[in-house]
């Protein structure tokens, strides 16, 4: 077990990033098509090809899953990473066509301080290509990829992941861009609000506050209050239905109330994909629906909390520090 994503069979995942432009694409991708659903809590999200996950509409699997920076300029992502699949003979047969199925969703990074003059066309449909390309069993965490230009109200945001087993031994994993227009942390001190979900010191070993700060209880949000958005992939190699696939988008999504504090606002576009790659069967659904669930939330509460500790302060005056700059 590598605590990532990738501990899901058949999971991969590739980074691309431009510092100067800071910002960037990660692409998750699927061995073999995965069935998908999604759960969007976030009151600003900015998304491609979610309706199709609704467990009423035809198509079954997709391919890959894209998250990007850009806000809706990264929609663009997508299509880099469906033009890598096409070289690559992979997507839904329509007789002799074939059209690879790849949602997305993005975040907003536009002025976190990177040159974003980039002339007629964004750079995000080659990011996305390269993502696709790079995808492997790449365990980045931190700023990279589409956590390459992240931020939160007080601290560098990034990419984080986690993983864990259930009982019966089906794997769950999340990986997450972590751009909230709230904390991550507790007050003004290093301890995250995931710090009863850690396990070892995975982000730390700080532990929770003895007692609660004041001023913790207070929501602070960035300035710029349309500047965010978490977005958020968890995985299993469970065999799910669509409809399954959605109810654990939505139990997952507790793991960001977990860790994030506000979340969910009015200006954020959170948004949780969950994929299943099919290979366990489930023997007591309801059971193992309930514990995935749970364990999801925890490992997606724990992957955010990662994404701020790995990350690194991006090079331009004014840029907000990280967490291991101000607390290691």
């Amino acid at each position: 077990m590598l605590n990532h994503i990738v501990d899901v069979a058949g999971v991969r995942v590739g980074h691309a990033g431009d510092a100067r432009l800071a910002s960037g694409v990660t692409v998750v991708l699927f061995d073999r098509p995965a069935t998908a659903g999604v759960d969007i809590r976030g009151g600003g999200p900015g998304t491609r090809e979610t309706d199709l996950l609704d467990p009423a509409r035809t198509v079954d699997a997709i391919d890959a899953l894209v998250l990007s920076g850009g806000s809706a300029f990264g929609l663009d992502a997508a299509s880099g990473a469906q033009a890598a699949l096409r070289e690559q003979g992979r997507g839904f047969a329509v007789r002799d066509a074939r059209v690879p199925i790849v949602p997305g969703a993005i975040l907003f990074d536009l002025l976190n301080g990177g040159d974003k003059n980039w002339g007629r066309y964004p750079p995000y449909r080659e990011l996305g290509y390269d993502a696709t390309k790079a995808a492997g069993h790449d365990t980045a965490l931190g700023s990279v990829g589409a956590g390459l230009g992240a931020t939160t109200v007080n601290l560098k945001g990034g990419i984080g992941s986690a993983s864990a087993r259930t009982s019966g031994g089906i794997t769950v994993g999340a990986i997450v861009a972590v751009n909230a227009v709230g904390s991550v942390t507790v007050g003004n001190g290093p301890h995250f609000w995931a710090g009863p979900f850690e396990h070892g010191r995975e982000f730390g070993g700080c532990g929770f506050p003895a007692q609660m700060p004041p001023e913790a209880q207070l929501p602070r949000m960035k300035g710029g209050a349309m500047e965010n958005t978490t977005l958020a992939i968890v995985a299993t190699d469970a065999a799910l239905s669509k409809a399954r696939c959605q109810r654990l988008a939505v139990m997952a999504q507790d793991g960001m109330a977990r860790a994030i504090f506000p979340v969910h606002t009015p200006y954020d576009g959170d948004v949780v994909f969950a994929a299943a790659t099919g290979t366990k069967p489930l023997t007591d659904p309801p059971f193992e629906m309930a514990e995935l669930g749970a364990l999801a939330a925890s490992v997606l509460a724990r992957a955010i909390a990662r994404g701020v500790y790995e990350a690194k302060a991006l090079p331009f005056r004014g840029a907000q520090p990280a967490w291991k700059d101000r607390f290691s």
